[in-house]
């Protein structure tokens, strides 16, 4: 597949939180940039995180009756309590 070029400039605060990305990744800054800028442009990806919120959204309050609604006092769910 052919390879296309695109440049992007932005601020030191962005490339550092980019190089601190990329390092904790264990890559290097043009790979894990290409990688993010790959998973933004996959449809596929962006449908399955959209379900996945539509799934969440729908059966939040019946997983949280099911398994504990979260305390909000220590972060711990009543189910764990």
């Amino acid at each position: 597949m052919e390879q296309k070029q695109i440049n992007v400039r932005v601020d030191e605060e962005t490339h550092a939180g980019i190089e601190a990305r990329a390092k904790a990744a264990g890559m290097s800054v043009q790979a894990y940039a290409k990688q993010v800028l790959a998973d933004e442009g996959n449809d596929l990806r962006h449908r399955f995180l959209s379900a996945g919120a539509h799934f969440a959204d729908a059966w939040a309050e019946s997983f949280a009756d099911e398994f504990g609604h979260p305390d909000k006092a220590d972060g711990k769910s009543a189910a764990a309590a």
